[in-house]
């Protein structure tokens, strides 16, 4: 699958962010961006589009990133969800996983770091 018929899912309530998001994707390759400003648009977008992979903030208003990764396993057992916070506490991180979600990305993200996650999870590109 070449990285141009990719979806990936970004969610967060900064709009900041995901514009930042959007254009280190864009130099890392030409991948379909879905975009969601909480957790509730996270959760129809990507039952709407079924994203290949999905990265959403943890702290968001209306649906909170746990809440929104609990929901998209149950309807989606293998998604591959990562939490990207700039909220570096634990507790939140291990509720995340415990949830469902893969991993998680520090905010802000490190290009090489997304690099990383994405070829970890999509096979390479």
């Amino acid at each position: 699958m070449g990285t141009e018929s990719m979806k990936i899912l970004i969610c967060d309530d900064s709009i900041l962010a995901r514009s930042q998001m959007k254009d280190l994707l864009a130099e890392i390759g030409a991948y379909e961006i879905i975009e969601a400003k909480n957790g509730d648009e996270a959760v129809e977008l990507y039952k709407e589009n079924k994203p290949q992979i999905a990265f959403l903030d943890i702290v968001m208003p209306e649906k909170n990133g746990i809440d929104a990764v609990t929901e998209l396993v149950q309807f989606d057992k293998d998604a591959k969800i990562v939490m990207a916070s700039s909220i570096g506490n634990s507790k939140y991180l291990k509720e995340a996983l415990q949830a469902g979600a893969v991993d998680f990305i520090q905010k802000p993200v490190d290009e090489d770091h997304l690099r990383d996650i994405l070829d970890k999870y999509l096979g390479g590109r």
